[in-house]
């Protein structure tokens, strides 16, 4: 069973453009603001295992245990996996995700839809662990 998070239908909102005429440089550093407030939602590649209470999470329909995408909207994390199986984890809370985030180098996306696709979490490496 595939759950689909109830905010993928939305895409996140953009920086406002500038006026025509503006700085080229200033307009991209707009446009490639990172999403943030309450609507935002952040994903998360981890390549390893996540245990919870010493116990790693496994997914249910292909059986993987790492390589997984962390995708947070307000205070929930879901967990997806490269068959494209996903599932709310309550025991990941947002500061949890926000302590995993350890990397300067962030790329932004405009939907949740073209992240997945981008980072291989659409179900086409099915079975494969990229990392």
């Amino acid at each position: 069973m595939t759950l689909v998070l109830r905010t993928t239908d939305r895409t996140t909102r953009l920086a406002p453009v500038l006026p025509a005429g503006t700085d080229p440089l200033l307009q991209l550093a707009h446009e490639t603001q990172p999403a943030n407030g309450p609507g935002a939602t952040r994903c998360l590649s981890h390549p390893h295992e996540l245990p919870f209470g010493g116990i790693p999470a496994t997914c249910s329909a292909c059986r993987a245990r790492r390589d997984w995408l962390l995708i947070n909207h307000g205070r929930n994390v879901w967990i997806r996996c490269r068959c494209s199986n996903q599932w709310l984890e309550p025991e990941i809370s947002r500061a949890d995700f926000d302590a995993l985030i350890d990397s300067p180098d962030v790329t932004n996306y405009p939907s949740v839809e073209q992240c997945l696709v981008a980072l291989g979490f659409d179900g086409a490496f099915s079975g494969m662990y990229l990392k």
